[in-house]
């Protein structure tokens, strides 16, 4: 009968996934799952779902309920372990990946976000005779030094005083604040080193030695504006960090605020939901979504879509040589956020969720026996800290078995230690457009 892996594509596929391939019988192979993507063949080792039998088994011995338990594992296209696969399941944060997706897709990874800053009079000695502008460009992560660096943008243009009013108008947010007033206010505070509260005076000392401190003062208050005045003088354009970087931020420290914004940017949860899906090639129903961060039990995905989407990202990033490492939280490399903790498998590139009673892990685990695993974990029960126990041990189980690969796969691998990001508050990404 016709060998499957026989096909070039497959085959060429399979070893960009980490599987070494193995002959397969066709006919059963399309016949289990007709939908483009999401064909999978059957494991002939059935030692992965009769690991994760025993781990059922284990929390059945606590009370807590098999079918809501959700599992997914996977290598290539070879099924490894199924409970409640296709079953929307609660996902919390596991959600942000589906807005990860939706956001890559739309923008790509190399996005930046602009904002950009005027002037409504003329500028004489340092000082502007009129209102200062802040036109919005959606960023989720213009935060405290951004906006030190702007002001001393501003400061190298010669400008120190604002005899009018802080304008905010478009879609601005800083600190995860999108309440323009707050934001402008919080902006106004940042950009005068005079007016700065312990928080701006600590945050600043992360930065690189001998960056200034600003001194823009604005004599006037916080103004929000629905359109921007026609009779602006554009002084700056300010580039946010890449969409990339941003995303590998809001994942390590699964940042709501963040995933909200990005989601409201592309035009809430239903357009990330469909987007997502599309990509990642699973029915509409596997995802279910009513915001962009997870927060609340309507939020829900099936296991194998969460393993699909990883893959649609890994896909996605392919081109610009990024992988999902460079997006989600590395182990044993990013040692903040929700990593801390948690004992899962050095390289495991991985995205948690939590609610009161959910505890959800996705990611991707290299082996050498079994090349790369794309698995998914969704639990219910209230006592997540044991759930998140157990799924580390699970995951260990399973590399006991398969074995840690001598070197990090390519594939899963983070961009090149020799491209640094351009890091919070870079002067670089300030284009100055006034000569004055």
């Amino acid at each position: 009968m016709l060998q499957l892996f026989g096909s070039g594509l497959i085959s060429l596929w399979l070893e960009m996934a980490g599987v070494q391939p193995k002959p397969v019988d066709a006919l059963e192979f399309f016949t289990l799952n007709s939908r483009p993507g999401l064909v999978l063949a059957p494991d002939s080792h059935p030692f992965a779902a009769n690991t994760v039998q025993a781990y059922l088994q284990q929390l059945e011995a606590t009370g807590l309920e098999r079918n809501n338990q959700g599992i997914w594992l996977q290598s290539g296209p070879v099924l490894l372990a199924n409970n409640q696969g296709t079953q929307p399941l609660p996902a919390a944060s596991i959600t942000k990946v589906a807005t990860s997706l939706a956001a890559l897709k739309t923008w790509g990874p190399s996005h930046q976000f602009e904002t950009l800053v005027s002037a409504t009079g003329p500028i004489n000695n340092g000082v502007v005779r009129g209102d200062l502008v802040i036109q919005g460009g959606g960023d989720p992560f213009f935060v405290w030094e951004e906006a030190i660096a702007l002001g001393n943008s501003l400061n190298r243009m010669g400008i120190k005083r604002i005899t009018g009013n802080l304008v905010i108008s478009g879609n601005f947010a800083m600190n995860y604040k999108t309440n323009p007033l707050q934001a402008g206010q919080l902006l106004q505070q940042a950009m005068n080193a005079a007016t700065w509260s312990r928080e701006v005076t600590a945050q600043y000392l992360t930065m690189p030695q001998g960056t200034p401190r600003p001194q823009v003062a604005i004599a006037g208050t916080v103004h929000v504006a629905s359109l921007p005045n026609p009779k602006q003088i554009l002084l700056v354009r300010h580039r946010s960090l890449p969409l990339s970087e941003i995303l590998k931020e809001m994942n390590i420290y699964s940042n709501n605020e963040m995933s909200e914004m990005l989601a409201q940017n592309l035009g809430g949860a239903q357009v990330v939901q469909s987007i997502a899906a599309t990509a990642a090639k699973v029915p509409r129903q596997e995802i279910q979504l009513i915001n962009g961060s997870g927060l609340g039990v309507e939020n829900r995905i099936s296991p194998r879509a969460a393993c699909a989407m990883l893959m649609a990202i890994q896909r996605k990033l392919l081109p610009a040589q990024l992988s999902v490492a460079d997006l989600f939280p590395v182990s044993g490399r990013d040692r903040r956020g929700t990593m801390e903790a948690r004992r899962i498998p050095q390289a495991a590139v991985i995205k948690t969720g939590t609610l009161r009673d959910v505890s959800a892990l996705t990611g991707v685990l290299p082996t050498r026996d079994r090349g790369l695993v794309w698995f998914t974990i969704i639990n219910r029960g209230t006592n997540v800290e044991d759930l998140r126990a157990r799924q580390d041990q699970l995951l260990q189980r399973l590399l006991k078995q398969w074995q840690v690969t001598a070197t990090v796969p390519a594939a899963i691998a983070p961009r090149s230690s020799n491209s640094i990001p351009i890091p919070l508050g870079a002067a670089s990404r300030n284009e100055i457009l006034y000569g004055g």
